[in-house]
């Protein structure tokens, strides 16, 4: 741990000198105040949209809840699925004898390539994940609210998916010979909705 931060843990609480820049802060906050509206009036107290009950603390008690659970089933699937198409691209990114092979092969690859157990999966969050969590309504959209600005419902895997990620151009995969990392490892982070 650094010495700075364990000294600045142990001295919480203690009085220590006022520092120059101490002086200027405190002199600009004086100044903000004297211009403020709100000087010498109560601050309006911030009300809650929620209250904690007795039903969600018992809730809690049970651990992740089905929805928690079937979201990290999803994300590991597609882990999973994320680590055997990078493996096989780069595979035949290797045996390809050209970059017209490499594509049609690549395209048929990812045309038979089975998202059966993760669309099911994903295909239960769309339908069930709205009651589960108890998702409130939006009066405006008439539809359930944003989480994080985005919808819920996730897209379903599939081809497009595979090659949004992982194109079937052989130029795409760019071997930087110094380190040997790929230098075009962003493709996949940018490409599709997942």
């Amino acid at each position: 741990m650094d010495p700075r931060e364990v000294k600045e843990i142990m001295s919480q609480g203690a009085i220590r000198p006022e520092t120059p820049q101490d002086r200027r802060d405190r002199k600009l906050l004086e100044e903000d105040l004297e211009t403020s509206p709100v000087k010498g009036k109560p601050l309006s107290q911030r009300l809650r949209n929620f209250r904690p009950d007795a039903d969600s603390a018992i809730r809690a008690l049970g651990g992740p809840t089905v929805w928690m659970r079937r979201l990290r089933a999803i994300e590991d699937e597609i882990e999973r699925h994320e680590e055997q198409l990078d493996a096989a691209w780069r595979q035949l990114a290797y045996d390809a004898a050209d970059a017209e092979q490499f594509a049609r092969i690549w395209r048929e690859t990812a045309e038979r390539w089975s998202f059966a157990q993760v669309n099911e999966l994903i295909d239960r969050h769309n339908r069930n994940f709205p009651a589960e969590a108890r998702l409130p309504m939006d009066p405006r959209t008439r539809d359930f609210v944003k989480i994080n600005g985005k919808p819920y419902q996730r897209e379903l895997l599939d081809a497009r998916w595979i090659l949004a990620r992982w194109p079937a151009d052989l130029q795409a995969l760019r071997i930087d010979v110094d380190d040997g990392a790929q230098s075009g490892a962003a493709h996949r982070d940018g490409g599709g909705a997942e």
